[in-house]
């Protein structure tokens, strides 16, 4: 797959709540700054955070707005939506930066409001 294709996939299975084919996205070696969860290493690592995704929201939708891609380089803008267990309500624009090397996610970052998400004490 080539970085478009990635990134496409990256959003399709989020937005299935198939966080097992998400993860077979990234690299083994793969590292994240994801803004809420901190510094994340290695697949395994990320793989055993995914496992609770599922009952974390009762809806989760990442509708991606724009991509850009140079090479290795990738950028995707998009909405989140969510809805947690007890019902409060998550609206966010995002800034996912993406490093794909080998057909694999090496390196992401994402940037977003962390205002919605205290509702959910993860502000």
């Amino acid at each position: 797959m080539d970085a478009r294709q990635i990134l496409e996939k990256y959003y399709e299975y989020a937005n299935a709540g198939d966080w097992d084919r998400w993860c077979d996205l990234f690299a083994e070696d793969q590292v994240m700054d994801e803004q809420l969860a901190g510094h994340i290493e290695g697949l395994e690592v990320l793989r055993s955070m995914m496992k609770g995704m599922g009952t974390m929201y009762r809806v989760f939708r990442n509708e991606p707005v724009h991509f850009l891609v140079d090479g290795e380089k990738a950028a995707a803008v998009s909405h989140l939506s969510a809805v947690s267990p007890a019902g409060e309500t998550i609206e966010a624009e995002v800034m996912n930066f993406f490093r794909i090397v080998d057909g694999k996610i090496a390196y992401m970052a994402n940037y977003h409001d962390t205002v919605p998400f205290q509702v959910l004490g993860q502000g």
